[in-house]
Parts: structure tokens; sequence; C-alpha cells
């Protein structure tokens, strides 16, 4: 009987390790889907912003889902960020923001890794502004993936989308499908066995 008892206790042993096995085999089922990860990126570049106030991303994809632009709101190369003003002075124009602000929109076209960005996505936080449409419809992009339209009733913004339909750009509101993606390096650290620590000093 206790022979019984340790053959079907082996028995069920390997079913639990074929088990285990085959679920190893299977792919992932909680990976990012494709518009949530180029919309996470749109907002993870935006974090490079300077601006106090609003910082805006976009990612550029092609047909193929290869990002081939990346930019956010910032001022021009070669301006020291420390020198120009980020705030809004409608009293002096020239010493406010958004004469100088290049717009994620633009600087994802001008930063493309790519000879071109015609019939690419473009994925932003905001709806583009009429002169981010112009960039837009110029490069040859044919989609704007935005996740808020809050200035929807602005006069620049009712132009955008009147450039937008008139060219054939399509545009669509983005609803993700993961609420929240998060980068956690602590966890990082403990899943590969790496601290900063240990990088930091070369280990």
């Amino acid at each position: 009987m206790e022979i019984m008892n340790q053959v079907r206790d082996s028995m069920k042993d390997c079913s639990l390790l074929e088990k285990e096995q085959t679920e190893l085999n299977k792919k992932r089922s909680e990976y990012i889907t494709w518009p949530d990860y180029f919309m996470a990126i749109a907002f993870l570049s935006a974090q490079r912003s300077k601006d106090p106030r609003t910082q805006v991303g976009a990612c550029i994809v092609n047909v193929e889902n290869k990002i081939v632009g990346i930019g956010y709101n910032g001022m021009p190369v070669g301006c020291n960020d420390d020198e120009m003003p980020w705030g809004r002075n409608p009293e002096n124009l020239l010493e406010s923001k958004q004469l100088y602000v290049c717009h994620a929109e633009l600087n994802a076209v001008l930063n493309r890794n790519s000879a071109d960005v015609k019939n690419c996505t473009i994925y932003v936080a905001l709806f583009p502004c009429n002169e981010c449409a112009k960039v837009v419809i110029q490069s040859g992009i044919k989609e704007v993936v935005y996740y808020s339209d809050k200035y929807y009733d602005r006069p620049e913004f009712v132009a955008s989308k009147r450039m937008l339909d008139k060219a054939g750009v399509k545009y669509r509101q983005y609803i993700p499908k993961q609420r929240q993606i998060t980068i956690d390096f602590a966890a990082i650290d403990a899943m590969t066995g790496t601290s900063v620590e240990e990088v930091l000093n070369g280990n």
C-alpha cells in the first residue's frame, strides 16, 4: 500500500512538472499592446520637456510598427533653456514661450531616423494645434492618435481639424487597454539580481 502511494505521488509530481513546463513554453499574456506601447513612449518622452506647465510628447510609427521619430516640446537646439522664457506674458510677447518653443510633433518629424514619415501614424498626448497640423499634413503622416483634446473649442484647434479633414488625415482618440504602465527599477533589480550601486561601481 505504501509503495502504491509513493507511485501515485510520483505520478502527481511528474504531472505537475509537465504542466509547469507547458506553461513556461507559452507566451506571456500580460504584454502591452502596440498602441499602449507607443502612447506610453510619447508620455515618457514628454518627461524630457523643461516646460513647467505643459509637457507633451510625440511618437511616430510606420506601417510595420517601427518607431521612426520621437519628440517633446522644447526650445530650439542651441538656445539655452535657462535663458529662454517658459511662461506666458500677454503684455510682452517677446517674453512669452509660445514664440520660441518647438512643439512635440515638429520635433518628432525633424528627429526622424528614416528618409520620411509618409503614411505613418503619430501618437501624441494633446491634439495637434494648427501649426502642428500643417507639419503633420506636409510630412505625409496619415493618422493622428491623441490622448487629450481639452482645447477642442479654441480657434487654433478647430482650424487644425478643418485642415486635417480636408487633407484626408485621420484622427482618433486613444483609449488605453492598460490603465497603468510602470517602470519599477527596484523590481527590475530584484528580478535581474542587479542593483544601481553595482552598476555605478562597475560590477
